[in-house]
């Protein structure tokens, strides 16, 4: 049964940032289906977009893996040989909770779970690597370097699929989108206080790009495509492809 997310039900004194401790592990379900409109469909189509881009005997990157979702719809859908999946995250109670959740489904391909930090972990010989909902956490600094390490770990004809909530970047626009997102948590059973609460925790570590962003951060890379396949409010889904 999933445990109902109410982190943020109750009026705090001081809000601190948010993190991905052992109390949003333990909600982490419930609150991405609460918050993040179409996950179930991005979740879904990373891995038939990691089945149609896997290439044999080649490693598969879930960075950032939280409870490991990506890491086994790919399990799930890919059918190359010799595949790895190895999912890293820097949150232990993340870790912790994902290698549960993967060792709970058995499958024909090896899956590695790591605690380690994104940005120092080596990667090499990949043919997929995911980025669902991390690079908002990371700093606007380091993500061009980032997603520079992931272009040469990438073996030619790979792809990254990066999911990310949009800054846009018009204000009107902007404002649009946002409304239209808190009336999505409200229908799904969020308080205004709740809706208030965390986005004040989020405000400091959760740092949005705008599509252009991302789109001229993955043409610098050397990528050879970028194409937006879903977008519901400020939610997309993106895949850059070598």
């Amino acid at each position: 049964m999933t445990n109902k997310d109410a982190i943020y039900s109750q009026p705090k004194s001081t809000i601190k940032d948010f993190s991905f401790d052992e109390a949003v592990a333990e909600v982490f379900p419930d609150m991405i289906q609460r918050s993040v409109p179409g996950y179930n469909t991005i979740i879904d189509n990373i891995g038939r977009i990691a089945q149609r881009y896997a290439q044999k005997d080649s490693n598969i990157y879930d960075l950032g893996c939280s409870l490991g979702a990506a890491s086994l719809t790919m399990r799930r859908l890919i059918n190359q040989s010799g595949c790895h999946i190895i999912a890293i995250d820097n949150s232990t109670a993340m870790v912790d909770k994902c290698r549960l959740h993967l060792n709970a489904f058995k499958s024909d391909i090896p899956v590695e779970v790591i605690h380690d930090d994104i940005l120092h972990c080596k990667l090499n010989n990949a043919s997929v690597v995911v980025l669902n909902f991390t690079m908002q956490f990371i700093a606007p600094d380091l993500r061009d370097q980032l997603i520079g390490k992931i272009y040469a770990a990438l073996r030619p004809g790979g792809v990254l699929i990066l999911s990310e909530k949009l800054r846009h970047e018009n204000q009107k626009g902007d404002s649009l989108l946002i409304d239209l997102h808190h009336e999505f948590k409200r229908n799904n059973g969020y308080s205004e206080l709740e809706i208030s609460q965390k986005r004040s925790a989020l405000e400091n570590v959760m740092l949005l790009d705008s599509l252009d962003d991302h789109k001229a951060r993955i043409n610098n890379a050397g990528f050879s495509d970028f194409l937006l396949w879903f977008c519901c409010f400020n939610f997309a889904s993106m895949v850059a492809v070598k």
